[in-house]
C-alpha cells in the first residue's frame, strides 16, 4: 500500500503545480498552457497507476471506501477537465478557478484513511461499473460548467476583469456551460437507469427511494430545471451561472455526503 500512496502523492503534487501555474499565469497575464496541460496529464497518469496498483492488490475497483471514492472521483473530474482544457483552448484561463476548487477535494483525499473495504458478492456485476462510470462523466461535465460559471460570476462582481480578459465574452461562456449541463443531464439520466438495473441484480428491486436514490433524483431535477429555465426564460449569464453552482452543490452532497451517513444498502463504506 505504501507504494500506491507514494505514487498518489507525486500525482497530487503534479496537480498542485498545474494549479499554481494556472493561477500565476492569470495573475501575471502569462499563458503557461503547455506546462499546465503537461502537469495535468502527468498527474492523471500517475494517479491511474496508483489506482491500478490498489485495484490489483485488493481485487476490486475504487468505489468502496471514502478514500477510494474520493480518489476515483478526483481522477475522473481531472480527466474531464483536462480533456476540455485540451480541446477547447478558449476556456483555458478558467483553470485558475477550477484547480483551486480541486485543491479542496485533493486535501480531503489526502487526509482520508486509505484503509481497505469489501463489498458483498451481489454488488459485483458489470452494471456496477457502468453505473459508476456514467456518474463520473456527469460530475466531470458539471465541473467544467462550474469553472465557466465562476468566471461569469467573478466578472459580474467586477473581480478579475483584466485577468480573465483572454477568455471569451460571458455570453459565450454561458453557452458552453449550458452545453456541459446538457451533457451532464444525459449522463445522469443514463446513470439512474444503469443504477436501477444494478439494484435489481443486487437487491431484487429497481428503485426503493432510499436516501441516495432520493437525492440522486433531486439532483436530476435540479439539472433538468436549470436547463429548462435557461431555455424557457432566457436567463442572463449570471443567473444561469448561479443555478449551475446550485446543481454542483446538490450533486456534491449527493455523491459525497449522503452515501456516508445513510444506513441503507447504498452506503458507500460497506
Amino acid at each position: 500500500m505504501e507504494q500506491e500512496l507514494q505514487v498518489l502523492w507525486v500525482a497530487v503534487t503534479a496537480y498542485v503545480l498545474a494549479g499554481v501555474f494556472a493561477v500565476v499565469g492569470v495573475v501575471l497575464g502569462k499563458r503557461p498552457e503547455r506546462t499546465v496541460l503537461s502537469l495535468m496529464l502527468a498527474g492523471l497518469a500517475l494517479q491511474a497507476l496508483s489506482i491500478g496498483l490498489r485495484w490489483a492488490r485488493l481485487g476490486h475497483g475504487p468505489f468502496i471506501t471514502m478514500f477510494e471514492i474520493l480518489c476515483s472521483n478526483v481522477w475522473s473530474l481531472m480527466t474531464a477537465y483536462t480533456l476540455a482544457y485540451w480541446r477547447i483552448p478558449r476556456i483555458r484561463a478558467s483553470a485558475a478557478v477550477v484547480m483551486p476548487l480541486m485543491f479542496i477535494m485533493l486535501g480531503w483525499l489526502m487526509v482520508a484513511h486509505p484503509g481497505e473495504g469489501h463489498y458483498p458478492p451481489t454488488y459485483n456485476t458489470p452494471w456496477l461499473y457502468i453505473h459508476i462510470g456514467l456518474g463520473k462523466v456527469f460530475l466531470g461535465a458539471v465541473l467544467v460548467a462550474v469553472g465557466l460559471s465562476c468566471v461569469i460570476l467573478l466578472r459580474h462582481a467586477g473581480i478579475g476583469l483584466q485577468r480573465f480578459a483572454q477568455l471569451p465574452a460571458s455570453a459565450q461562456l454561458d453557452e458552453l456551460a449550458f452545453r456541459c449541463m446538457a451533457i451532464g443531464l444525459i449522463f445522469h439520466t443514463l446513470m439512474l437507469i444503469a443504477g436501477a438495473i444494478w439494484a435489481q441484480d443486487a437487491w431484487g428491486r429497481y428503485w426503493a427511494w432510499d436516501p441516495l436514490e432520493t437525492w440522486a433524483f433531486i439532483t436530476w431535477l435540479t439539472v433538468a430545471f436549470t436547463i429548462h429555465a435557461r431555455l424557457a426564460y432566457r436567463l442572463s449569464p449570471p443567473v444561469h451561472a448561479g443555478l449551475v453552482l446550485a446543481v454542483f452543490v446538490t450533486a456534491f452532497l449527493t455523491f459525497f455526503g449522503v452515501p456516508f451517513i445513510s444506513a441503507t444498502p447504498h452506503q458507500g463504506a460497506v
